[in-house]
């Protein structure tokens, strides 16, 4: 078995090295060969247990993208990535759970609602490769990288309500809306307390590689710790990877730099395994489902219906939502037009007593409430076409469980897998193939983002500057040697502190200087870090200028003094 995976992972990282070289999509590539080569006679099945896919494969990649992910700007499209990820799941489910049941004969209700939540969350994989390649607005990006992220532990959720409805099991909790509130709430206060003692430890910790270690130990602890009680595992683990990825500019540059790589290495071979596996089950699972009875061609029919009906319920969904969203923004904003102007609020701003009018006005006139901009025609409809199902359905429709607890075979669990499976391999042939193509042809951009953007770096410039200076100017102001003070007022005159480092080191006062220059990046540092959290400066652009500082303290901390003398 080991062998088997190992020459998967070979074949898989040649073929996504392969797509890379060529501008093509290698998650669909990967799908399409493992699909073509699951055909070859003699091939034996790859087949691996759920639990190892639910928590070997998906906490990690769940767990990098929330350290990667913004916090800030997750919660700022709180409402749209709650809509879809959550929302959405559950219309899904019940939708496509009612066709499921009026079309595959003999299959129930029940079992027809497990068929639907193995199928309800999509993996937004492919459709964050395709939009960070082609540009695609970064509010769009937000949303579809938080949906990922919370879709899972909705649809799992449900999963679990659902199969243990149909084996007759009882979860410690049998109200269906109690159990979801309690995995929820459970899942993520593990999450946050697991990154709570990460974070404290890896602060007392200076071997890079030993925080790093730690860092990979911790997507399982918090999905098994979560699991073991009942509650989401998705959820801790992200909300783990959000406490330790916001807090992570407190830990050493060094250990930063060696996880950044880490988790974009593991990435690279996780997605490339999980999408080549996809495509290596198919054939092996038409012959489990077509022994049932079923002819391929009535199998193949069944599955088109339910691709259909998961497609156009998100269509559906993401522009009906998108009509209220806007209807709604509309509202608001005349609300505070009256507001600002001195009329009296609409009930749902309050009325003019206790001062508390008074107070909202002002806050409002300072900038204070912020609506988001509601989404397009032409990206609602990008995100509508963004719901090509991945890992997560893999792992469901393999999980489902043999037996009832009266010893009776699981009801329709072949064909459901085999539905399953032809909905994961169509939506990333029919949505992934054409997802690049529809992007371009609408053209979506968004300039007013450029220029925000650029505007935060020039923030961002003058904040590390100043930080910079001041530090400098400090350190020069309390030193008595002249020399020390004219090397300082020297770096104050320099563009950069490694220039300064270069050109000062074969002076008698080389070690000084690369100290203060370690001491000015902290200074920067520090400062960035504040304005972030004083939201003047996003957590996108903070992230991408601590990675250049990183290297930059890196530089410094292994510069010989006298390196460049004589």
């Amino acid at each position: 078995m080991v062998s088997r995976i190992l020459l998967v992972m070979i074949a898989a990282i040649a073929v996504t090295i392969f797509a890379e070289r060529r501008n093509i999509q290698a998650p669909l590539l990967l799908a399409l060969v493992g699909l073509a080569a699951s055909f070859i006679p003699g091939l034996p099945r790859l087949e691996l247990e759920p639990e190892i896919i639910l928590t070997v494969v998906l906490p990690p990649l769940l767990y990098s993208a929330a350290t990667e992910f913004s916090f800030i700007s997750f919660i700022r499209r709180l409402p749209s990535i709650i809509n879809l990820g959550v929302i959405l799941v559950l219309v899904t489910t019940f939708v496509v759970g009612a066709v499921s049941a009026s079309i595959i004969p003999g299959m129930t209700l029940a079992v027809a609602t497990v068929l639907a939540a193995v199928v309800s969350p999509p993996d937004a994989v492919t459709a964050v490769a395709v939009g960070r390649k082609l540009g695609l607005p970064s509010r769009m990006m937000t949303v579809l990288k938080g949906e990922s992220l919370i879709n899972d532990a909705a649809a799992l959720t449900l999963f679990a309500f659902a199969t243990a409805t149909v084996t007759g099991r009882h979860l410690f909790i049998d109200n269906g809306l109690l159990y979801f509130i309690y995995a929820v709430v459970v899942g993520i206060f593990i999450g946050m307390v697991i990154g709570a003692i990460v974070h404290r430890t890896r602060l007392r910790m200076s071997n890079a590689s030993l925080v790093t270690v730690l860092s990979v130990l911790v997507p399982f602890a918090a999905y098994l710790v979560a699991e073991e009680v009942g509650a989401s595992g998705v959820l801790a683990v992200v909300a783990a990877g959000f406490s330790l990825g916001h807090n992570s500019t407190e830990a050493g540059y060094a250990a930063r730099i060696q996880e950044r790589q880490f988790w974009r290495t593991a990435d690279a071979l996780l997605e490339a395994f999980v999408f080549a596996y996809i495509g290596l089950q198919m054939k092996f699972v038409i012959d489990e489902a077509t022994a049932t009875g079923f002819s391929l061609i009535e199998l193949l029919g069944l599955s088109l219906v339910v691709l259909v009906a998961v497609i156009l319920v998100r269509i559906a969904w993401v522009f009906g939502t998108g009509f209220v969203s806007r209807w709604q923004t509309r509202r608001v904003r005349e609300s505070i037009a009256r507001i600002k102007a001195g009329e009296e609020p609409p009930r749902r701003f309050g009325r003019r007593r206790d001062g508390r009018f008074e107070r909202r006005r002002e806050m409002l006139r300072q900038g204070g409430y912020d609506v988001p901009e509601p989404f397009s025609w032409q990206e609602n409809l990008v995100i509508s076409w963004t719901g090509m199902r991945g890992v997560v359905t893999l792992a469901a429709a393999a999980g489902i469980p043999l037996l009832t607890l009266s010893g009776e075979a699981f009801p329709g669990r072949d064909i459901i897998q085999f539905v399953a499976f032809a909905v994961t391999i169509g939506t990333l042939l029919v949505q992934g193939l054409t997802l690049p193509w529809l992007i371009n042809r609408l053209g979506i951009s968004d300039p007013a983002e450029d220029k925000y953007r650029a505007a935060q770096h020039a923030v961002a410039r003058d904040i590390a500057d100043a930080a910079g200076r001041a530090a400098i100017t400090a350190f020069r102001d309390g030193q008595t040697d002249p020399k020390a003070r004219a090397a300082a007022e020297q770096m104050l005159k320099r563009a950069s502190i490694e220039d300064a480092a270069e050109r000062q080191s074969h002076t008698e006062h080389d070690t000084m200087v690369l100290e203060l220059g370690r001491t000015v990046l902290e200074a920067r540092r520090a400062a960035l870090v504040a304005a972030r959290d004083e939201r003047k400066l996003d957590d996108e652009v903070l992230r991408e200028i601590m990675e250049e500082i990183d290297l930059q303290q890196a530089v410094l901390a292994n510069w010989e003094p006298g390196r460049f003398s004589g």
